[in-house]
């Protein structure tokens, strides 16, 4: 039997409802059940794929091609579960498939409404693409009294009525603010959340709330008494040091327990739950035997959820190595100013992530330059790949006007518009006024790798990876013989031998770049490969400095 558990949020965003979702996903993995996690998002566009990073943070990317929240990213960190496109969905797509069906004549000449055609395909979403899952947790994104919302909360609402309380859960995520001038916790913005909820008919089954601070006896009495929930399921979401330890603090205050009990899982409830991965996880972060720096220089730097994948795999690199690794966040276009290129001085290693315009690119390729010179372990993804490759085209194959048609027009375009690619045995097609908007090569791809390479060498010896792409525009496979001449390996390509996947640096320490966007893949408890040496390569030159 199917049971959904579902998650919103309230009085401010940002409140952690997806790593409370992965969290709790983990913890009943933890328990033996299996699980599959979705997030609804109320915003209009069909997809996040055309919004800036700075008004929604990065795209995540699932193996079938779709472009989604980053909260996807993790639940998949911290479950394993590959998400699926029917694991996503927003406002934009719901009504598109709605109006899609109007215009077919699905609705037999009837007035098309938000109840109950747009919440009748919120629905469908939530409760298609199951197989045998024990447990699907559902994200509702937003804030309660959005209006935006509205739809989400009304289908779910309906849904408590069609399925039964037996298969059903409100977790409502919410903040107690601690004040410092009154000295105390206030509960009040809890208790109007919760008003607002009840107001469309939802009273939450438990409340999870974050806090600085510990929450006292009396607080969450007060709590419970006011939002009409037990007080066992008033729990404590306190901050914590590391995102890795929210398993072991929720599951220490309860919070999986309380589930159980609501389903009536006492049986599973009581049996012993091994959370040691995750203490060792944990400690691995806090208790380090060293530490790297590794500057990053891309173009979404003031907004850390721009590159949130890339943060934690970095952070998975360190866990691999046993070392802390220190990001330093460097704007690209400083590069281009003025001579910055001191910054740069005491990293260990330089990464250059994934990317779209002109913005910042000669940054990025003076990083690039710098980090071939001056032998310090560089990483280019995606974008940061062709950065890497115009760079060698102009200074090592004598080609100066190597450029991406990207930028326009150019001479030399040792990058330009992927037009033509396969997928598995079909063949995708793309013209310049395409529309943006999920167009780009997209999902998951192989590749093959050359045998006796540094990258073949990280793999183990696999000489055939798959890994998750995003990217329009391609490195020109016309150029290879011109490059490689240089000393830049192609030591991966498409099956086809058309796409240049992995470049690297023959007489370099470890210079590697790829097209593919190996973050996505990278967990905690396994560490992407690529991730995991690039960190190693940086400890060694810690060790030369």
């Amino acid at each position: 039997m199917t049971r959904y558990v579902f998650i919103t949020g309230g009085v401010v965003s940002s409140l952690g409802k997806g790593l409370s979702s992965a969290a709790l996903g983990a913890l009943l993995q933890a328990r033996g059940f299996k699980v599959r996690l979705r997030k609804l998002d109320p915003y209009l566009n069909v997809d996040p794929g055309t919004m800036s990073p700075y008004q929604h943070g990065e795209v995540y990317v699932t193996d079938d091609g779709a472009e989604t929240d980053l909260d996807l990213g993790h639940y998949e960190r911290f479950t394993g579960v590959s998400a699926r496109k029917s694991d996503n969905v927003t406002t934009g797509r719901i009504y598109s498939t709605v109006i899609t069906r109007e215009r077919r004549g699905d609705y037999l000449g009837g007035t098309v409404q938000v109840i109950p055609h747009v919440t009748d395909a919120i629905k469908e979403f939530v409760t298609s693409d199951i197989t045998d899952e024990d447990f699907v947790l559902c994200e509702i994104g937003g804030t309660v009294g959005d209006i935006e919302g509205l739809p989400f909360l009304e289908a779910i609402r309906q849904l408590r009525n069609e399925l039964g309380r037996e298969k059903t859960m409100y977790v409502h995520v919410t903040l107690v603010p601690f004040l410092g001038a009154a000295g105390e916790l206030k509960t009040k913005p809890t208790q109007h959340s919760v008003k607002e909820l009840l107001s469309v008919g939802i009273q939450p089954d438990l409340l999870l709330c974050r806090c600085e601070r510990e929450i006292a006896a009396d607080a969450r009495r007060k709590l419970a008494l006011f939002c009409n929930v037990q007080e066992s399921r008033v729990i404590p979401a306190e901050d914590v040091e590391t995102i890795y330890q929210v398993p072991i603090t929720y599951h220490e205050q309860g919070f999986d327990t309380e589930v159980l009990n609501h389903f009536g899982l006492t049986e599973e409830r009581d049996r012993e739950v091994d959370l040691s991965r995750w203490s060792e996880i944990v400690r691995s972060i806090l208790n380090p035997e060293g530490e790297v720096n590794i500057a990053i220089v891309g173009k979404y730097t003031n907004l850390m959820d721009a590159y949130k994948s890339l943060s934690e795999a970095l952070t998975h690199g360190g866990i691999a190595n046993n070392v802390r690794v220190n990001t330093r966040w460097i704007e690209a276009e400083i590069f281009e100013q003025e001579d910055h290129i001191h910054e740069l001085e005491n990293c260990h290693g330089i990464l250059v992530p994934g990317g779209f315009g002109e913005r910042g690119a000669e940054g990025k390729i003076q990083a690039a330059q710098f980090a071939r010179r001056r032998k310090v372990p560089y990483f280019g993804i995606c974008f940061g790949m062709q950065m890497a490759v115009i760079e060698a085209a102009r200074n090592l194959a004598g080609i100066p006007e190597a450029n991406s048609t990207e930028f326009g027009p150019c001479k030399e375009p040792v990058v330009g518009l992927l037009t033509e690619w396969m997928r598995g045995n079909t063949v995708e097609h793309r013209a310049e006024d395409d529309e943006l908007g999920g167009t780009m090569r997209l999902g998951t791809y192989p590749c093959r790798v050359e045998p006796g390479s540094r990258i073949a060498e990280i793999f183990g010896g696999e000489l055939e990876i798959s890994e998750r792409h995003r990217h329009r525009y391609e490195v020109n496979v016309n150029y290879r013989q011109r490059l490689e001449s240089a000393g830049l390996q192609f030591s991966g390509l498409s099956p086809d031998k058309r796409l240049p996947e992995i470049v690297e640096l023959r007489d370099h320490p470890w210079y590697i770049g790829v097209q593919f966007h190996p973050e996505l893949k990278s967990r905690p408890f396994a560490p992407h490969p690529i991730f995991t040496s690039f960190i190693k390569a940086a400890v060694d030159q810690a060790r030369l400095v």
